[in-house]
Protein backbone atom coordinates (compact mmCIF):
# COMPACT_ATOMS: atom_id res chain seq x y z
CA UNK A 1 0.00 0.00 0.00
CA UNK A 2 2.91 2.32 0.68
CA UNK A 3 4.81 1.85 -2.46
CA UNK A 4 1.44 2.30 -4.34
CA UNK A 5 0.34 5.25 -2.88
CA UNK A 6 4.00 7.07 -3.43
CA UNK A 7 3.44 5.63 -7.03
CA UNK A 8 -0.24 6.85 -7.97
CA UNK A 9 0.64 10.37 -6.68
CA UNK A 10 3.56 10.91 -8.60
CA UNK A 11 1.59 9.42 -12.08
CA UNK A 12 -1.38 12.46 -11.05
CA UNK A 13 0.86 14.50 -10.22
CA UNK A 14 2.79 14.47 -13.63
CA UNK A 15 -0.88 14.08 -15.14
CA UNK A 16 -2.08 17.34 -13.84
CA UNK A 17 1.03 19.62 -14.61
CA UNK A 18 0.82 18.09 -18.22
CA UNK A 19 -3.18 19.62 -18.58
CA UNK A 20 -2.31 22.76 -16.73
CA UNK A 21 1.11 23.61 -18.63
CA UNK A 22 -0.70 22.74 -21.75
CA UNK A 23 -3.84 24.67 -21.13
CA UNK A 24 -1.08 27.59 -19.98
CA UNK A 25 0.30 27.82 -23.04
CA UNK A 26 -2.87 27.55 -25.00
CA UNK A 27 -4.54 30.46 -23.37
CA UNK A 28 -4.21 33.84 -24.38
CA UNK A 29 -3.47 36.78 -22.22
CA UNK A 30 -6.41 38.19 -20.67
CA UNK A 31 -6.59 42.35 -19.85
CA UNK A 32 -7.19 41.78 -16.64
CA UNK A 33 -3.45 40.32 -15.97
CA UNK A 34 -1.95 43.37 -17.30
CA UNK A 35 -3.67 45.42 -15.42
CA UNK A 36 -0.96 46.52 -12.37
CA UNK A 37 -3.40 48.19 -9.67
CA UNK A 38 -5.49 44.91 -10.26
CA UNK A 39 -2.51 42.39 -9.60
CA UNK A 40 -1.51 44.77 -6.48
CA UNK A 41 -5.15 44.31 -5.18
CA UNK A 42 -5.61 40.46 -5.86
CA UNK A 43 -1.74 39.57 -4.11
CA UNK A 44 -3.11 41.47 -1.27
CA UNK A 45 -5.98 38.90 -1.03
CA UNK A 46 -4.48 36.09 -2.01
CA UNK A 47 -1.70 36.25 0.51
CA UNK A 48 -4.97 36.22 3.29
CA UNK A 49 -7.00 33.90 1.41
CA UNK A 50 -3.97 30.86 0.77
CA UNK A 51 -2.38 31.04 4.09
CA UNK A 52 -6.19 31.02 5.66
CA UNK A 53 -6.87 27.72 2.93
CA UNK A 54 -3.33 26.07 3.20
CA UNK A 55 -3.77 25.97 7.38
CA UNK A 56 -7.59 24.61 6.90
CA UNK A 57 -6.00 21.73 4.68
CA UNK A 58 -3.23 21.27 6.66
CA UNK A 59 -5.75 19.13 9.17
CA UNK A 60 -7.31 17.22 7.14
CA UNK A 61 -5.08 14.15 6.21
CA UNK A 62 -4.69 13.42 10.26
CA UNK A 63 -7.80 14.66 11.47
CA UNK A 64 -9.50 10.75 12.29
CA UNK A 65 -5.94 9.02 13.22
CA UNK A 66 -5.48 11.92 15.58
CA UNK A 67 -8.60 11.04 17.36
CA UNK A 68 -7.52 7.68 16.93
CA UNK A 69 -4.07 8.20 18.25
CA UNK A 70 -6.36 9.43 21.54
CA UNK A 71 -7.85 6.09 22.17
CA UNK A 72 -10.89 7.07 21.15
CA UNK A 73 -13.90 4.16 19.64
CA UNK A 74 -15.06 4.87 16.20
CA UNK A 75 -18.16 6.12 17.64
CA UNK A 76 -17.13 8.31 19.80
CA UNK A 77 -14.91 9.70 16.30
CA UNK A 78 -18.44 9.90 14.50
CA UNK A 79 -20.39 11.83 17.44
CA UNK A 80 -16.89 14.43 17.08
CA UNK A 81 -17.50 14.52 13.36
CA UNK A 82 -21.64 15.00 13.92
CA UNK A 83 -20.91 17.59 16.09
CA UNK A 84 -18.61 19.58 13.73
CA UNK A 85 -21.33 18.76 11.00
CA UNK A 86 -24.05 20.44 13.16
CA UNK A 87 -21.95 23.37 13.88
CA UNK A 88 -21.40 24.27 10.21
CA UNK A 89 -24.80 23.99 9.39
CA UNK A 90 -25.91 26.00 12.45
CA UNK A 91 -22.95 29.22 12.09
CA UNK A 92 -23.72 28.36 7.90
CA UNK A 93 -27.26 29.89 8.45
CA UNK A 94 -26.54 32.99 10.11
CA UNK A 95 -22.56 33.28 8.90
CA UNK A 96 -24.21 36.01 5.72
CA UNK A 97 -26.15 38.28 8.24
CA UNK A 98 -22.91 38.01 10.55
CA UNK A 99 -20.54 39.24 8.61
CA UNK A 100 -22.48 42.11 7.09
CA UNK A 101 -23.11 43.13 10.92
CA UNK A 102 -19.25 42.76 12.23
CA UNK A 103 -17.72 43.51 9.24
CA UNK A 104 -15.93 40.93 6.60
CA UNK A 105 -12.53 42.71 7.29
CA UNK A 106 -13.02 41.85 11.16
CA UNK A 107 -14.69 38.28 10.14
CA UNK A 108 -11.46 37.41 8.50
CA UNK A 109 -9.29 38.71 11.50
CA UNK A 110 -12.38 36.50 13.45
CA UNK A 111 -11.50 33.14 11.85
CA UNK A 112 -8.05 33.52 12.19
CA UNK A 113 -8.79 33.21 16.34
CA UNK A 114 -11.47 30.84 16.08
CA UNK A 115 -9.40 28.48 14.01
CA UNK A 116 -6.29 29.14 16.07
CA UNK A 117 -8.52 27.89 18.98
CA UNK A 118 -9.97 25.04 17.82
CA UNK A 119 -6.17 24.03 16.53
CA UNK A 120 -5.64 24.00 20.05
CA UNK A 121 -8.10 22.33 21.58
CA UNK A 122 -6.50 19.57 19.30
CA UNK A 123 -3.72 19.21 22.45
CA UNK A 124 -5.99 17.91 24.77
CA UNK A 125 -7.17 14.54 25.21
CA UNK A 126 -10.38 15.31 27.20
CA UNK A 127 -13.44 14.72 24.73
CA UNK A 128 -15.83 17.30 25.79
CA UNK A 129 -12.77 20.03 25.12
CA UNK A 130 -12.15 18.32 21.38
CA UNK A 131 -16.41 18.64 21.09
CA UNK A 132 -15.60 22.48 22.02
CA UNK A 133 -13.10 22.37 19.04
CA UNK A 134 -15.24 20.83 16.71
CA UNK A 135 -17.53 23.79 17.65
CA UNK A 136 -15.09 26.34 17.03
CA UNK A 137 -14.34 24.31 13.67
CA UNK A 138 -17.80 24.67 12.19
CA UNK A 139 -17.99 28.68 13.22
CA UNK A 140 -14.55 28.67 11.29
CA UNK A 141 -15.78 26.85 8.28
CA UNK A 142 -18.54 28.88 8.43
CA UNK A 143 -16.60 32.44 8.39
CA UNK A 144 -14.20 30.85 5.92
CA UNK A 145 -16.50 30.36 2.99
CA UNK A 146 -18.71 33.32 3.25
CA UNK A 147 -16.11 36.38 4.89
CA UNK A 148 -13.28 36.42 2.23
CA UNK A 149 -15.44 36.14 -0.96
CA UNK A 150 -17.52 39.14 0.31
CA UNK A 151 -15.00 41.36 1.39
CA UNK A 152 -13.15 40.66 -1.95
CA UNK A 153 -16.54 41.33 -4.04
CA UNK A 154 -17.13 44.72 -2.11
CA UNK A 155 -13.43 45.62 -2.71
CA UNK A 156 -13.43 44.96 -6.25
CA UNK A 157 -16.48 46.39 -7.48
CA UNK A 158 -17.27 49.16 -5.00
CA UNK A 159 -13.94 50.90 -3.70
CA UNK A 160 -11.59 50.22 -6.73
CA UNK A 161 -14.41 50.11 -9.00
CA UNK A 162 -12.87 47.25 -11.30
CA UNK A 163 -15.16 45.94 -14.25
CA UNK A 164 -17.11 43.50 -12.90
CA UNK A 165 -16.10 40.67 -15.28
CA UNK A 166 -12.78 40.05 -13.61
CA UNK A 167 -14.29 38.61 -11.06
CA UNK A 168 -14.73 35.21 -12.35
CA UNK A 169 -10.84 35.16 -13.01
CA UNK A 170 -9.77 35.75 -9.31
CA UNK A 171 -11.85 32.86 -8.34
CA UNK A 172 -10.72 30.97 -11.36
CA UNK A 173 -7.64 31.18 -10.20
CA UNK A 174 -7.86 31.02 -6.69
CA UNK A 175 -10.02 27.10 -7.41
CA UNK A 176 -6.51 26.00 -9.21
CA UNK A 177 -4.29 27.37 -6.38
CA UNK A 178 -7.10 25.45 -3.55
CA UNK A 179 -6.09 22.42 -4.96
CA UNK A 180 -2.29 22.63 -5.57
CA UNK A 181 -2.45 23.90 -1.37
CA UNK A 182 -4.33 21.18 -0.85
CA UNK A 183 -1.83 18.99 -2.42
CA UNK A 184 1.00 20.75 -1.04
CA UNK A 185 -0.88 20.72 2.29
CA UNK A 186 -1.12 16.83 2.16
CA UNK A 187 2.86 16.14 1.69
CA UNK A 188 3.79 19.11 4.64
CA UNK A 189 1.55 16.99 7.15
CA UNK A 190 2.96 13.49 6.17
CA UNK A 191 6.11 15.58 6.44
CA UNK A 192 5.89 16.74 10.14
CA UNK A 193 3.27 13.57 11.64
CA UNK A 194 5.63 11.14 9.97
CA UNK A 195 9.02 11.68 8.47
CA UNK A 196 9.67 13.83 11.23
CA UNK A 197 8.04 11.35 13.97
CA UNK A 198 6.07 14.24 15.53
CA UNK A 199 2.93 12.53 15.89
CA UNK A 200 -0.59 13.01 14.02
CA UNK A 201 -1.38 16.36 16.62
CA UNK A 202 1.62 18.60 14.55
CA UNK A 203 -0.06 19.27 11.27
CA UNK A 204 -2.60 21.03 13.69
CA UNK A 205 0.13 22.93 15.69
CA UNK A 206 1.80 24.01 12.08
CA UNK A 207 -1.60 25.29 11.15
CA UNK A 208 -1.55 27.82 13.99
CA UNK A 209 1.15 29.93 12.94
CA UNK A 210 -0.55 30.34 9.21
CA UNK A 211 -3.46 30.90 10.84
CA UNK A 212 -1.85 33.78 13.04
CA UNK A 213 -0.05 35.42 9.49
CA UNK A 214 -3.51 35.31 8.06
CA UNK A 215 -5.01 37.20 10.70
CA UNK A 216 -2.49 39.77 11.00
CA UNK A 217 -1.79 40.38 6.83
CA UNK A 218 -5.64 41.05 7.07
CA UNK A 219 -5.88 43.37 10.01
CA UNK A 220 -2.97 45.44 8.13
CA UNK A 221 -3.56 45.61 4.48
CA UNK A 222 -7.14 45.22 4.18
CA UNK A 223 -9.36 47.88 4.80
CA UNK A 224 -13.09 47.36 6.63
CA UNK A 225 -16.46 47.23 4.38
CA UNK A 226 -20.08 46.26 5.50
CA UNK A 227 -23.76 45.59 3.79
CA UNK A 228 -26.60 46.55 4.57
CA UNK A 229 -28.82 43.18 6.43
CA UNK A 230 -31.51 41.24 4.79
CA UNK A 231 -33.45 39.91 8.05
CA UNK A 232 -32.57 36.16 8.20
CA UNK A 233 -36.68 35.05 7.66
CA UNK A 234 -37.00 37.54 4.52
CA UNK A 235 -33.52 36.14 3.67
CA UNK A 236 -34.92 32.12 3.91
CA UNK A 237 -38.27 33.03 2.85
CA UNK A 238 -37.31 34.13 -0.65
CA UNK A 239 -35.40 31.26 -0.69
CA UNK A 240 -38.13 28.62 0.18
CA UNK A 241 -40.41 30.71 -2.77
CA UNK A 242 -37.64 30.26 -5.17
CA UNK A 243 -37.15 26.33 -4.07
CA UNK A 244 -40.84 25.41 -4.56
CA UNK A 245 -41.71 27.47 -7.36
CA UNK A 246 -39.05 26.25 -9.87
CA UNK A 247 -38.45 22.47 -10.74
CA UNK A 248 -35.17 23.35 -11.49
CA UNK A 249 -34.18 24.49 -8.41
CA UNK A 250 -35.64 21.59 -6.48
CA UNK A 251 -33.99 19.01 -8.29
CA UNK A 252 -30.50 20.83 -8.18
CA UNK A 253 -31.19 21.43 -4.44
CA UNK A 254 -31.70 17.82 -4.34
CA UNK A 255 -28.86 16.31 -6.14
CA UNK A 256 -26.67 18.59 -3.97
CA UNK A 257 -28.13 17.13 -1.11
CA UNK A 258 -27.87 13.76 -1.92
CA UNK A 259 -24.44 13.97 -3.68
CA UNK A 260 -22.51 16.32 -0.83
CA UNK A 261 -23.69 14.20 2.19
CA UNK A 262 -21.81 11.28 0.79
CA UNK A 263 -19.05 13.07 0.23
CA UNK A 264 -18.74 14.13 4.06
CA UNK A 265 -19.39 10.55 4.72
CA UNK A 266 -16.53 9.92 2.39
CA UNK A 267 -14.37 12.03 4.13
CA UNK A 268 -15.03 9.83 7.95
CA UNK A 269 -14.46 6.75 6.26
CA UNK A 270 -11.13 6.57 4.27
CA UNK A 271 -8.94 6.60 6.61
CA UNK A 272 -10.57 3.90 9.07
CA UNK A 273 -10.24 1.94 5.47
CA UNK A 274 -7.00 2.40 4.45
CA UNK A 275 -4.99 3.05 7.57
CA UNK A 276 -5.22 -0.63 8.71
CA UNK A 277 -3.26 -1.18 5.45
CA UNK A 278 -0.07 0.87 6.14
CA UNK A 279 -1.32 3.79 3.89
CA UNK A 280 0.59 7.07 4.42
CA UNK A 281 -2.27 9.70 5.17
CA UNK A 282 -0.69 12.65 3.85
CA UNK A 283 0.55 11.25 0.92
CA UNK A 284 -3.02 9.10 0.13
CA UNK A 285 -4.65 12.57 1.23
CA UNK A 286 -2.63 14.67 -1.98
CA UNK A 287 -3.52 12.22 -3.95
CA UNK A 288 -6.90 12.61 -3.44
CA UNK A 289 -6.75 16.49 -4.24
CA UNK A 290 -4.69 15.65 -7.14
CA UNK A 291 -7.29 13.37 -8.42
CA UNK A 292 -9.68 16.63 -8.15
CA UNK A 293 -7.24 18.65 -9.49
CA UNK A 294 -7.20 16.05 -12.64
CA UNK A 295 -11.06 16.53 -12.48
CA UNK A 296 -11.11 20.10 -12.70
CA UNK A 297 -9.12 20.24 -15.70
CA UNK A 298 -11.07 18.01 -17.60
CA UNK A 299 -13.93 19.90 -16.89
CA UNK A 300 -12.23 22.78 -18.50
CA UNK A 301 -11.31 21.02 -21.32
CA UNK A 302 -14.15 19.21 -21.87
CA UNK A 303 -16.47 22.71 -21.54
CA UNK A 304 -13.68 24.39 -24.37
CA UNK A 305 -14.37 24.82 -27.81
CA UNK A 306 -12.54 21.78 -29.06
CA UNK A 307 -15.12 19.47 -27.23
CA UNK A 308 -17.94 21.68 -26.14
CA UNK A 309 -19.46 19.35 -23.79
CA UNK A 310 -21.91 21.17 -21.31
CA UNK A 311 -22.38 21.24 -17.64
CA UNK A 312 -25.18 19.26 -17.12
CA UNK A 313 -23.41 16.04 -18.93
CA UNK A 314 -20.67 16.37 -17.03
CA UNK A 315 -23.12 16.66 -13.75
CA UNK A 316 -24.36 13.52 -14.61
CA UNK A 317 -20.73 11.64 -15.42
CA UNK A 318 -19.56 12.71 -12.23
CA UNK A 319 -22.98 11.19 -10.25
CA UNK A 320 -22.25 7.76 -12.51
CA UNK A 321 -18.97 7.88 -11.51
CA UNK A 322 -19.55 8.01 -7.55
CA UNK A 323 -22.18 5.49 -7.89
CA UNK A 324 -19.61 3.12 -9.53
CA UNK A 325 -17.26 3.88 -7.15
CA UNK A 326 -19.26 2.93 -4.35
CA UNK A 327 -20.43 -0.31 -5.45
CA UNK A 328 -16.68 -1.29 -5.62
CA UNK A 329 -16.43 0.01 -2.04
CA UNK A 330 -19.14 -2.47 -0.88
CA UNK A 331 -16.97 -5.72 -2.24
CA UNK A 332 -13.29 -4.06 -1.55
CA UNK A 333 -14.70 -3.20 2.33
CA UNK A 334 -16.44 -6.83 2.89
CA UNK A 335 -15.06 -8.29 6.47
CA UNK A 336 -12.23 -10.82 6.01
CA UNK A 337 -11.88 -9.71 2.19
CA UNK A 338 -10.47 -6.41 2.37
CA UNK A 339 -8.38 -4.94 -1.05
CA UNK A 340 -7.05 -1.63 0.25
CA UNK A 341 -5.80 -0.80 -3.55
CA UNK A 342 -9.64 -1.46 -4.65
CA UNK A 343 -10.47 0.76 -2.14
CA UNK A 344 -8.18 3.22 -2.73
CA UNK A 345 -8.32 3.21 -6.63
CA UNK A 346 -12.44 3.71 -6.08
CA UNK A 347 -11.74 7.06 -3.43
CA UNK A 348 -9.58 7.93 -6.56
CA UNK A 349 -12.56 8.08 -8.83
CA UNK A 350 -15.18 9.37 -5.95
CA UNK A 351 -12.55 12.77 -6.06
CA UNK A 352 -12.11 12.63 -9.79
CA UNK A 353 -15.84 13.12 -9.90
CA UNK A 354 -15.74 15.80 -7.14
CA UNK A 355 -13.43 17.31 -9.78
CA UNK A 356 -16.07 17.35 -12.21
CA UNK A 357 -19.15 17.78 -9.74
CA UNK A 358 -18.15 21.35 -8.26
CA UNK A 359 -17.96 23.52 -11.19
CA UNK A 360 -20.71 21.71 -13.18
CA UNK A 361 -23.26 22.41 -9.85
CA UNK A 362 -21.52 26.16 -9.81
CA UNK A 363 -22.34 26.73 -13.16
CA UNK A 364 -25.97 25.58 -13.17
CA UNK A 365 -26.92 27.02 -9.49
CA UNK A 366 -25.64 30.68 -11.19
CA UNK A 367 -28.02 29.67 -14.15
CA UNK A 368 -30.99 28.82 -12.39
CA UNK A 369 -31.51 30.78 -8.73
CA UNK A 370 -31.68 34.37 -9.18
CA UNK A 371 -28.34 36.23 -7.69
CA UNK A 372 -31.04 38.02 -4.91
CA UNK A 373 -32.24 34.50 -3.51
CA UNK A 374 -29.14 32.58 -3.86
CA UNK A 375 -27.94 32.74 -0.09
CA UNK A 376 -31.34 31.68 1.50
CA UNK A 377 -31.78 28.96 -1.33
CA UNK A 378 -28.38 27.55 -0.26
CA UNK A 379 -29.38 27.56 3.51
CA UNK A 380 -32.20 25.60 2.14
CA UNK A 381 -30.04 23.12 0.36
CA UNK A 382 -27.67 22.87 3.06
CA UNK A 383 -30.20 21.74 5.53
CA UNK A 384 -30.49 17.98 4.37
CA UNK A 385 -27.22 18.17 2.74
CA UNK A 386 -25.92 18.15 6.78
CA UNK A 387 -28.68 16.35 8.07
CA UNK A 388 -28.31 13.21 5.85
CA UNK A 389 -24.75 12.91 6.64
CA UNK A 390 -25.21 13.55 10.44
CA UNK A 391 -27.71 10.68 10.29
CA UNK A 392 -25.63 8.16 8.46
CA UNK A 393 -22.42 8.63 10.65
CA UNK A 394 -24.92 8.11 13.67
CA UNK A 395 -26.27 5.27 11.44
CA UNK A 396 -22.13 4.21 11.29
CA UNK A 397 -21.98 5.39 15.04
CA UNK A 398 -24.71 2.10 16.20
CA UNK A 399 -22.97 -0.32 13.34
CA UNK A 400 -20.88 -3.04 14.24
CA UNK A 401 -17.04 -2.07 13.06
CA UNK A 402 -16.04 -5.36 11.14
CA UNK A 403 -19.81 -4.71 9.14
CA UNK A 404 -20.98 -1.33 9.73
CA UNK A 405 -18.38 0.47 6.83
CA UNK A 406 -19.36 -1.89 4.13
CA UNK A 407 -23.11 -1.47 4.96
CA UNK A 408 -22.52 2.42 5.16
CA UNK A 409 -20.89 2.23 1.47
CA UNK A 410 -23.79 0.03 0.54
CA UNK A 411 -26.49 2.80 1.96
CA UNK A 412 -24.22 5.55 0.26
CA UNK A 413 -24.79 3.72 -3.62
CA UNK A 414 -28.66 3.54 -2.67
CA UNK A 415 -28.61 7.51 -2.53
CA UNK A 416 -26.58 7.77 -4.75
CA UNK A 417 -28.74 5.96 -7.19
CA UNK A 418 -31.51 8.48 -6.07
CA UNK A 419 -29.33 11.32 -7.19
CA UNK A 420 -29.00 9.81 -10.20
CA UNK A 421 -32.88 9.73 -10.44
CA UNK A 422 -33.09 13.79 -9.71
CA UNK A 423 -29.86 14.24 -12.05
CA UNK A 424 -32.29 12.02 -14.98
CA UNK A 425 -35.06 14.17 -13.82
CA UNK A 426 -33.56 17.31 -14.44
CA UNK A 427 -31.94 16.24 -17.24
CA UNK A 428 -35.41 16.03 -18.99
CA UNK A 429 -36.84 19.38 -17.69
CA UNK A 430 -33.98 21.04 -19.00
CA UNK A 431 -32.43 19.56 -22.06
CA UNK A 432 -33.87 22.08 -24.38
CA UNK A 433 -32.77 25.06 -22.18
CA UNK A 434 -30.48 26.93 -24.19
CA UNK A 435 -29.87 28.96 -20.74
CA UNK A 436 -27.55 26.07 -19.06
CA UNK A 437 -25.57 25.83 -22.03
CA UNK A 438 -22.10 27.32 -21.94
CA UNK A 439 -22.73 30.55 -23.71
CA UNK A 440 -18.88 30.69 -24.89
CA UNK A 441 -16.07 28.02 -25.07
CA UNK A 442 -13.75 31.05 -25.25
CA UNK A 443 -12.40 32.40 -21.39
CA UNK A 444 -13.13 31.64 -18.20
CA UNK A 445 -15.30 28.25 -17.93
CA UNK A 446 -16.60 29.54 -14.30
CA UNK A 447 -16.36 31.16 -10.95
CA UNK A 448 -16.83 28.90 -8.03
CA UNK A 449 -17.85 29.63 -4.64
CA UNK A 450 -14.71 29.58 -2.50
Amino acid sequence: MLVTAYLVFVVLLASCLGLELSRCRAKPPGRACSNPSFLRFQLDFYQVYFLALAADWLQAPYLYKLYQHYHFLEGQIAILYVCGLASTVLFGLVASSLVDWLGRKKSCVLFSLTYSLCCLTKLSQDYFVLLVGRALGGLSTALLFSAFEAWYIHEHVDRHDFPAEWIPATFARAAFWNHVLAVVAGVAAEAVACWMGLGPVAPFVVAIPLLALAGAFALHNWGENYDRQRAFSRTCAGGLRCLLSDRRVLLLGTIQALFESVIFIFVFLWTPVLDPHGAPLGIIFSSFMAASLLGSSLYRIATSKRYHLQPMHLLSLAVLIVVFSLFMLTFSTNPGQESPVESFIAFLLIELACGLYFPSMSFLRRKVIPETEQAGVLNWFRVPLHLLACLGLLVLHDSDRKTGTRNMFSICSAVMVMALLAVVGLFTVVRHDAELRVPSPTGEPYAPEL
